[in-house]
């Protein structure tokens, strides 16, 4: 089967939802916030899955304002959106134990393998241990900072699977890649990688997220997103 469409979320279809998220600005001091849906999403009628990935930031005053801010933010219900936030490792449990219900959290990483000595790294089980549903694999961060290869993130998003996390997968291009003209090879490259790892994509929702827009001011306009999400798994249909 194929895994869903990049950037949103399953392929149940729905009615046509309102706009699901509906907040008081995030304060001045806050990490990457999440945000609302495109319109072409809403019209297209699928269920959302909006994720905020909060990186390396935050501290215990900061991570508290927005959890408060989240919390009395207006959010659709649970069947037209799923509403996903990852802080870092150390503010999980603070964050899972104050948000509402229907705001899940996700881990930014975890390790291949089962623990033991790694030092640095944070276990599939320890995740599940917490309580923790989601993890994030694969970001454009850890591939090129961290040198994690397409085939390591395969074998990574398939361990998690198999402890019974849910993951956020991670695609994207470079800035040079995209000026080659190679934006659908490479995020069918890594795509498959995964695919070649796993058989069942319920509990997975890929990500399509441009290096070249991360950081820089650039955004991929909605054009853009559906162009890779729907030429890249078309390819890689072929590819399989």
């Amino acid at each position: 089967p194929l895994p869903p469409p990049c950037l949103s979320s399953s392929t149940r279809r729905k009615e046509t939802p309102p706009n699901p998220i509906s907040s008081p600005p995030l304060p001045s001091a806050r990490p990457n916030p999440i945000r609302s849906p495109p319109s072409s999403s809403v019209a297209m009628g699928r269920k959302f899955f909006v994720g905020g990935n909060w990186k390396c930031n935050g501290t215990v005053e900061q991570v508290e304002s927005i959890v408060n801010t989240l919390n009395a933010g207006q959010i659709a219900s649970t069947d037209v959106v799923e509403v996903v936030v990852s802080p870092p490792y150390v503010f999980l449990p603070t964050v899972k134990g104050k948000l509402r219900p229907e705001i899940q959290v996700a881990a930014q990483n975890c390790w291949v393998k089962k623990g033991g000595a790694f030092t640095g790294e944070v276990s599939a089980e320890m995740l599940v241990n917490l309580g923790v549903p989601w993890v994030i694999l694969g970001h454009s961060e850890r591939r090129s900072l961290m040198g994690e290869s397409s085939e390591f993130v395969g074998e990574k998003v398939a361990y998690a699977l198999a402890q019974g996390l849910k993951v956020i997968a991670c695609v994207g291009e470079t800035l040079e890649q995209r000026e080659a003209g190679s934006t659908m090879a490479v995020v069918a490259e890594q795509t498959k990688a995964i695919a070649d790892k796993i058989k069942d994509w319920t509990n997975v929702v890929v990500a399509y997220e441009p290096v070249w827009a991360i950081g820089t001011g650039k955004v991929a306009s909605p054009a853009q997103a559906q162009e890779v999400s729907g030429s890249t798994f078309e390819d890689w249909r072929v590819l399989l």
